[in-house]
């Protein structure tokens, strides 16, 4: 069975730069999309990013496009979200998803969740 951890969150100022990961083990990533979604205090969750099996076809929200980059290392079994030019309301618990399918979309019904990690973005 596919389990996610995340790592990489953190407090960060205004226009600075994170980078999540999400290590994956059970099964290899390769067999998967892999989402990014997060959700801010009193807010639904949302789709970020998701990326599809081939690592090559990724998708963004709005919101985070030109400043988040998605990728997929197959060697690390690991997917990370580089998230650069951060801005306040981009504070969140950040959660990375998997789904068995060749491409990815940020309304699939995704089946193994990580336990999130909080990033917040503060002077």
């Amino acid at each position: 069975q596919l389990q996610l951890v995340e790592f990489g969150g953190g407090l960060v100022q205004p226009g600075g730069s994170l980078r999540l990961s999400c290590a994956a083990s059970g099964s290899t990533l390769d067999y998967y999309s892999i989402g990014w979604f997060r959700q801010a205090p009193g807010k639904e969750r949302e789709g970020v990013s998701c990326i599809g099996r081939s690592g090559i076809r990724t998708n963004y929200a709005d919101s985070v496009k030109g400043r988040f980059t998605i990728s997929k290392d197959s060697a690390k079994n690991t997917a990370y979200l580089q998230m650069n030019s951060l801005k306040p309301e981009d504070t969140a618990v950040y959660y990375c998803a998997a789904v068995l399918t060749y491409s990815c979309g940020l309304g699939m019904d995704y089946a193994s969740w990580g336990q999130g990690t909080q990033v917040t973005v503060s002077s």
